[in-house]
Order: structure tokens, then sequence, then C-alpha cells
């Protein structure tokens, strides 16, 4: 590829994420559409959030799933998280507990507090997976929590 395709990729993609942050959305989609159908999983990611959540778009379940996908398989724990919230909500795809833990332990192993915190809460009350207190408290301690913040069990159903 290219100096100057580079650069312009570049551009083009700080460009999209400034429209994406000042909501500019439709332009911020057409920026980042054509990198996220070359692989960028920045553009791919913030496509997603576009699509699942009808921004500057009509909401569209199977386009806000493809990019959410194609940014969590190259390993982007961002949209590894989104996709584990997908699942575990049942928002754009059937819901699925062990997708959904699959998913958000793929991003706490790339250290996203998160998603530890969210598979200590699956964990804790049995959203999604069998209840499992000791897995919980572990999730929590990676999530940086100490015991006296735990509290298991204690919380209002």
């Amino acid at each position: 590829m290219s100096v100057e395709k580079n650069n312009n990729d570049s551009v083009s993609l700080a460009s999209g994420i400034a429209a994406f942050e000042a909501k500019n959305f439709a332009q911020s989609l057409g920026l980042l559409g054509p990198l996220a159908d070359q692989g960028n999983v920045d553009a791919q990611y913030r496509l997603a959030i576009m699509y699942q959540n009808g921004l500057g778009v009509v909401r569209n379940e199977l386009l806000a799933t493809k990019w959410m996908i194609a940014a969590a398989n190259q390993g982007f724990s961002l949209a590894q998280h989104g996709l584990g919230f997908m699942y575990m909500e049942g928002d754009c795809v059937a819901k699925n507990g062990a997708k959904a833990v699959s998913w958000f332990k793929k991003a706490s192993d790339q250290g996203l507090v998160g998603s530890q915190t969210t598979l200590a809460m699956m964990y804790e009350v049995g959203n999604g997976v069998e209840q499992n207190m000791e897995e919980a408290k572990k999730w929590y301690r990676l999530a940086g929590f100490n015991e006296d913040e735990m509290n298991l069990g204690t919380q209002l159903s």
C-alpha cells in the first residue's frame, strides 16, 4: 500500500472518528464505511454501534452484528465486550449466555475491567451461567475490587 493511501486512510479514520464523537453520524458513516470494508477495526466497531443504535441510520441488526463480529474477531476488546452484551441481552442476536461469557472472557483477557466486572456479576447472580460465588470473586478481584467491595449475595433481587 502506498504512503499516500495510508495517509488518506489515516485522515479518513481520524475525520470519521471525530464526526462520530461529534454525533455527526451520517458524515461518520460515509468516512468509516470504506475503511470498515478494508478491515479497519476502529471503523468496524463504530459502524456496529451506529447500526445497533440507529445513529444516523435506520437500526439494522444484521449490519450491527456483522460489524461487531468483524471487529471482535480481530481481537478488538471493545467489540468483544460489545458482542458479549449483545448475546447477554439478546440485542441484535439471539440471547446466549455461553456466547456472552466467551466474548466477555476474550475482552477480559486483554484487561478490559468492564468485561471482568460483568463476568463477576453474571456469576454472582447466575445470569446466563450457573451461579458460582467463587468464580464471581475471582472476576471481581481481577477487576480490582477488594473483599469489602464485593458484598456477594447481598444485592436485592
